[in-house]
């Protein structure tokens, strides 16, 4: 009898299993958590990037809103330590280790993004203020031998300005001008924030998810800031592929959008870059008053700030072993 009930569950659980494909549902087994419909185990990858997201617990979520392209806009400068200040970073090591430690971290993401989104069309942009010939060209050749599509904007140094604002600001602006001859995704990175290798693709799953369900653009943070902890704000939490979101209303100038916001909320975005203010983001955060802006639990990138400023070190995560990883 047992053996008899065995043969006939397996047959049936086979042909559930086809009828399932037809449909294209999942099937869980609770007895190993494995799909058997896509034949899969629980630690692999479940979600269908542009097609579905799926969380055992919660279900599945229809991508309505899927990614076309992804320009990543890195702003550099390896000769000025910080813009404003005097102080030393983490690791006190030169400016342009902090560059090539932010590019390796991101040449290393896109290649996990590009094994997970297959087709994404991913190009590299970097806007320069006064970083040494050589630094430059260490930069594009390590991006170009390994594969990735980049282009360079020089920006003139501005020898009146004493802490060099001036000159950050006209690198702002340009991000912002040629964000605009985009497609779809841009994602704005400062040169001193060093990426998980699953930055990028939790950060893609997160926008999908998020801008399905929300039925619009949305903005998103890689990191985890310490001063946002400083006040007891409300937040709602999301779940994303393998990592929480929780709603945020401030950040600095390192965060992913697409083309529709920035052509939305140009004008701020413009004054922000040719006025200075205090915060220096206080556009940046009237635009979250009007949209939906979500960042990370845990950090998926580390800002290498001064150890007790509180713009830098994320809570809870492996700050040295994210630095040497990126060596």
């Amino acid at each position: 009898m047992r053996e008899f009930k065995s043969k006939k569950t397996s047959f049936i659980k086979k042909i559930l299993i086809k009828i399932c494909r037809i449909f294209d549902y999942e099937l869980i087994d609770q007895s190993n958590l494995d799909f058997p419909v896509s034949n899969k185990e629980y630690e692999e990858q479940l979600s269908k990037p542009g097609d579905k997201s799926i969380t055992l617990g919660l279900g599945e979520t229809t991508i309505t809103r899927k990614a076309k392209t992804l320009d990543i806009i890195v702003k550099i400068c390896t000769s000025v330590h910080l813009v404003s200040q005097t102080k030393k970073r983490i690791f006190e090591e030169n400016k342009s280790e902090y560059t090539f430690r932010t590019i390796n971290s991101l040449m290393k993401s896109t290649a996990n993004l590009n094994r997970k989104y297959k087709g994404l069309e991913i190009k590299f942009t970097i806007i320069d203020v006064d970083s040494p010939e050589s630094d430059i060209n260490k930069i594009l050749s390590s991006l170009s031998n390994g594969g990735f599509k980049a282009q360079r904007f020089t920006i003139e140094k501005n020898n009146d300005s004493k802490n060099h604002m001036v000159s950050t600001m006209a690198s702002i602006l340009k991000s912002f001008e040629y964000a605009k001859s985009c497609e779809d995704l841009i994602y704005f990175v400062e040169d001193d924030y060093i990426h998980k290798t699953e930055a990028l693709a939790e950060m893609i799953f997160a926008y999908e998810k998020f801008a399905s369900i929300f039925k619009s653009e949305i903005f998103l943070l890689s990191t985890d800031y310490p001063y946002l902890y400083k006040n007891m704000n409300h937040s709602n939490i999301l779940v994303g592929e393998n990592t929480h979101w929780r709603s945020v209303k401030e950040s600095l100038l390192t965060f992913m959008t697409s083309k529709e916001m920035v052509e939305k909320h140009y004008d701020k975005l413009i004054e922000m870059a040719t006025t200075e203010s205090k915060p220096f983001e206080k556009n940046l955060h009237k635009i979250y008053e009007q949209e939906k802006c979500f960042s990370p639990l845990p950090s998926l990138s580390l800002h290498c700030t001064n150890v007790n400023s509180v713009f830098g070190l994320s809570p809870n995560i492996n700050l040295k072993k994210l630095w040497n990883e990126n060596k």
